[in-house]
């Protein structure tokens, strides 16, 4: 018992020296950033404005090392994210807001049940946007070495929104990474897809109109096809080569024509009523990921929607929760 404690009074040690290093780092990266974000024409007194009390966050890096899509089981997943309680929740959310949602449906060729799915996954409807403060967790995550080029620039691009009165920097709020609003967009996402849809000289993705207006032109501009396939679970035959089962998001490779998959298809005919010339790929979500997992079960068929989702969270379990839990708010909507 006496070794464990010393065991544990030395661990403990470690960490509290690690934070401070950190912290003493940190505050030298900011003097740092600050020449870089004035290179990238940030005004100083926006720079001083928004970043004066921009601190360290351990709990954002310990976020960032342990996420659910990483260890998660896709039936555990999905589950969890398609509830009945979700989709009664979509539904009254969709009657309390018909009126903007079959507008936004209309002018953007987007449906109604992907937008609701989205948001429901994304922040349950409104109700977790998240309480981190966005510009300490990209901070943080810019100073952090793993993924320090892509956070430093969504970091810089939120700046730039600020410094010309596109975004309120006292309402950012959100996720550990650095998501704002209903629908969770990264900085980068605000600047090349969101509107202001209700036209108040400002962009309030906390607000539904500029929200949904926002997600649905996302999507449009990534080429969402409507009412068009997006996955169907199928089971795989044991002759299939290992090369055509897809285990990462990053990107999906050796795509083919569906009819060249269906030999290897216990039940292809399901996909009987499919155009068999559709490029499709196959993904084994499981596999590599979660331990003793089976080579070829759970699989799926993914359509180029699928992949729509994939760039909206490069996550294979989020995007078959999206477009599980779309096809259940369809059905009772």
């Amino acid at each position: 018992m006496k070794q464990i404690s010393i065991f544990l009074l030395l661990f403990l040690s470690f960490f509290t020296n690690l934070t401070a290093n950190d912290l003493v780092e940190f505050s030298q990266w900011k003097k740092n950033f600050k020449n870089i974000a004035l290179a990238n024409n940030i005004s100083e007194k926006t720079f001083d404005m928004t970043m004066a009390n921009v601190k360290f966050l351990p709990k954002v890096i310990e976020y960032d090392r342990y996420q659910p899509e990483f260890y998660e089981d896709t039936k555990t997943y999905i589950s969890k994210r398609t509830s009945k309680k979700k989709v009664k929740k979509g539904i009254n959310f969709y009657r309390d807001n018909t009126g903007l949602i079959n507008d936004v449906e209309k002018i953007f060729k987007i449906e109604k049940e992907l937008l609701l799915s989205l948001m429901g996954i994304e922040t349950n409807y409104g109700t977790y946007v998240g309480k981190m403060d966005i510009l300490s967790s990209l901070a943080t995550l810019s100073y952090d070495k793993r993924r320090s080029q892509f956070f430093t620039k969504e970091l810089l691009i939120l700046l730039k929104l600020i410094d010309t009165n596109q975004i309120d920097y006292k309402t950012l709020y959100g996720s550990w990474a650095g998501a704002f609003g209903f629908f969770q967009f990264m900085p980068s996402t605000i600047k090349n897809h969101a509107l202001d849809f209700n036209k108040d000289k400002a962009i309030d993705l906390k607000n539904p109109k500029d929200a949904y207006a926002s997600a649905a032109n996302y999507l449009n501009n990534m080429g969402w096809k409507s009412n068009s396939h997006c996955f169907y679970q199928i089971e795989l035959k044991e002759n299939i080569s290992s090369k055509y089962l897809n285990v990462s998001a990053k990107k999906l490779v050796n795509k083919k024509k569906l009819k060249f998959f269906k030999k290897f298809i216990k039940n292809s005919s399901k996909l009987d009523s499919i155009d068999e010339n559709l490029k499709v790929a196959i993904i084994t979500p499981d596999k590599d990921i979660i331990p003793n997992a089976e080579t070829l079960n759970p699989a799926y068929i993914v359509f180029d929607n699928y992949e729509i989702i994939l760039k909206w969270n490069r996550s294979l379990r989020f995007a078959l929760a999206v477009c599980t839990l779309k096809n259940k708010i369809k059905n009772d909507i």
